[in-house]
């Protein structure tokens, strides 16, 4: 089955900062549904983040944020993929739709806080040394879900089965980062194939504009 949906029409409005992970979630799912954005990226050490604009769009001063095709705006990056991926096979129905919303508790309790806190002190931040005691303790709990998702990747293509959903979408990009924070993927080969899998669908965009392999 393609996973390419043709949505052509006006472009949702995207905030989100350059280098955002949760902000790289939404903008993969649209490049693999054919959704326009027009990207808004602002800047953390600039303070845009805390500006009474920004909390006029989001009370919590978080990225992203898409102006829906309703004209609200609509926060936090589950959210944001399961309003984009409705009426997409990035959605599916009945008891598969129950399973990418379990994927994305999983993605959100047990993997992101534990990838994305030691590539935030580490590689974008500069204020850790990969052996700190910390950055070991997040490790330690993302390896454990790591060896999960690769439990489910031996019996799957991807995390429901063998089509890619918002699931999918939703634990790749903390993943393909995962070494700005010290992990090492060579143990897992299923997730190894899977962001392979994952990078060569239709419509993937990378981290950063213009740089392919940059992540």
């Amino acid at each position: 089955m393609s996973t390419t949906v043709n949505n052509a029409g006006q472009p949702l409005e995207l905030i989100d900062t350059i280098l955002s992970g949760n902000g790289w979630k939404v903008r993969l799912l649209a490049g693999y549904c054919g959704v326009a954005l027009q990207r808004r990226s602002l800047s953390i050490p600039d303070g845009d983040l805390q500006s009474d604009w920004f909390a006029s769009v989001n009370p919590l001063r978080q990225v992203p944020a898409l102006k829906t095709r309703e004209g609200v705006w609509l926060a936090e990056s589950s959210a944001i993929l399961w309003y984009l991926g409705a009426g997409t096979p990035f959605l599916p129905d009945g008891l598969q739709q129950a399973q990418v919303l379990q994927w994305l508790m999983f993605e959100q309790t047990k993997l992101m806080w534990n990838l994305a806190q030691p590539r935030l002190w580490i590689a974008l931040r500069q204020t850790m040394e990969r052996d700190d005691p910390r950055a070991q303790r997040w490790r330690e709990r993302g390896y454990e879900a790591m060896a999960v998702l690769e439990a489910q990747l031996d019996r799957h293509a991807f995390v429901v089965e063998s089509q890619p959903t918002i699931a999918d979408v939703a634990l790749y990009p903390y993943l393909r980062m995962a070494d700005q924070g010290g992990y090492d993927l060579a143990p897992f080969g299923n997730i190894t194939a899977w962001l392979q899998r994952m990078r060569s669908l239709p419509g993937h965009v990378p981290l950063v504009d213009g740089k392919p392999d940059t992540a």
